[in-house]
């Protein structure tokens, strides 16, 4: 068990990494658990179309609303305390909620609303989560720590929280609830383990207004060429990415013939390509720059709009899938370190929420472009307008990506 342990976790790494790789994975899978049980109880609550897609919305909002806020309580305060209240609030949430439905008092408005605090909350837990690698790891670690954090999110948040939250919700509404509550408490207990390094505040600045240290953090994104060519990366490609995927449930069950099942295939096939990412990512990391590494990254993003929107064979969009998943798991692990090692300290919570920031509005933005191009256009125009794009973005970002690779980022 131990020479197990040394190879997932390597004693470099730290006890206190450790402890928190455990209980991320822990939260992770509670998160996988609820992205599939929010939408069910609303839908067992409503037969609206338009209040189940809100909870989708409950999702997405909270880190645009909140997520600069967020940053600056993580650069101002205690991570540790931010990150055990953040979570004591969802378990708070997700209690009221259990006693609602066992007393049969739940309507679908107060599910939203429940579902929405829950969300916002772990805005505020997952943004402050991120700072605390950095200041456990050393930075010539920080990749390898990153790795594992995304396989914690790749195998309990996509590929084995949300089929498990299915079938607890086939066994009874509140109990998806209750599982998230005890892996929630239980990440809890593992955070509070972990002992911080102080930061905060240099003297002099405890006056400062949040808006000021909002203005700061981005300003110092502005500022920085590496980053803020990870940030303008994340969000053009996110555009594209947004407006392909927005029909993604679509495509899979009647462009490429996959049926009812298409969707979850697809899903599970974009989590195993992920999980050949972990496995490989140590070894890219050794022979390739991580500069050079995202440029691959960006040409496999642009070549797989191409092909899943002239094929329709599910032989060919499958692999293409696998391909890409594995991609994101690089593409996220490597953007994450590079952000961790080039950002000081007491601005890890704000950079991190200009980033939040940038991956959400692209999202959404590039969803709504895409469902206005499939309704007007067809299933395969948004493919089409994201390769297009992804072309021209590529094209523009292809000289800044050197910035990236700085001798003292490598």
């Amino acid at each position: 068990m131990s020479a197990l342990l040394q190879t997932l976790v390597p004693a470099r790494l730290g006890t206190g990494f450790r402890w928190l790789l455990a209980s991320s994975w822990t939260t992770n899978l509670g998160d996988g658990i609820a992205a599939a049980a929010g939408p069910l109880l609303v839908a067992s609550l409503t037969t609206d179309p338009f209040l189940i897609s809100l909870a989708a919305m409950t999702a997405w909002a909270p880190p645009l609303i909140c997520g600069l806020w967020a940053g600056v309580l993580s650069d101002r305060h205690n991570r540790r305390t931010i990150v055990l209240s953040a979570n004591a609030f969802r378990a708070v949430v997700l209690v009221a909620m259990i006693a609602a439905l066992a007393a049969g008092r739940l309507p679908v408005a107060a599910a939203l609303i429940g579902l929405a605090l829950i969300a916002t909350a772990e805005v505020f837990a997952d943004n402050t989560t991120g700072t605390l690698t950095p200041m456990l790891v050393h930075r010539d670690d920080l990749a390898v720590a990153n790795a594992r954090l995304q396989t914690g999110f790749i195998t309990l948040n996509q590929l084995a929280g949300p089929p498990l939250g299915a079938v607890l919700f086939t066994v009874g509404r509140a109990w998806p609830l209750l599982t998230e509550v005890l892996l929630v408490l239980a990440g809890m207990v593992l955070v509070s383990r972990v002992s911080l390094p102080p930061h905060g505040r240099a003297v002099g600045e405890a006056g400062r207004s949040v808006r000021h240290e909002i203005i700061e953090g981005c300003r110092w994104v502005l500022h920085h060429p590496p980053v803020r060519t990870l940030c303008l990366t994340i969000l053009v490609f996110n555009l594209a990415f947004g407006a392909a995927w927005s029909v993604l449930v679509l495509y899979a069950s009647d462009h490429i013939g996959l049926g009812s099942i298409g969707f979850g295939v697809v899903t599970a096939v974009s989590a195993a390509g992920g999980m050949l990412g972990t496995a490989l990512y140590g070894w890219l990391t050794a022979r390739i720059s991580l500069g050079n590494l995202m440029r691959i990254g960006l040409i496999i993003e642009t070549l797989t709009h191409l092909i899943l929107a002239a094929t329709t064979s599910p032989w060919v969009a499958l692999p293409v899938f696998f391909l890409f998943g594995a991609h994101a798991f690089i593409w996220g692990t490597t953007s994450t370190t590079v952000r961790q090692r080039a950002v000081p300290e007491q601005l890890q919570g704000r950079v991190s929420a200009v980033n939040t920031i940038c991956v959400f509005g692209g999202l959404v933005i590039g969803s709504a472009a895409g469902g206005l191009l499939a309704r007007q256009y067809g299933l395969v125009a948004p493919f089409w307008a994201a390769f297009g794009a992804s072309v021209v973005f590529l094209a523009l970002l292809w000289p800044q990506m050197t910035r990236i690779a700085h001798r003292d980022q490598l």
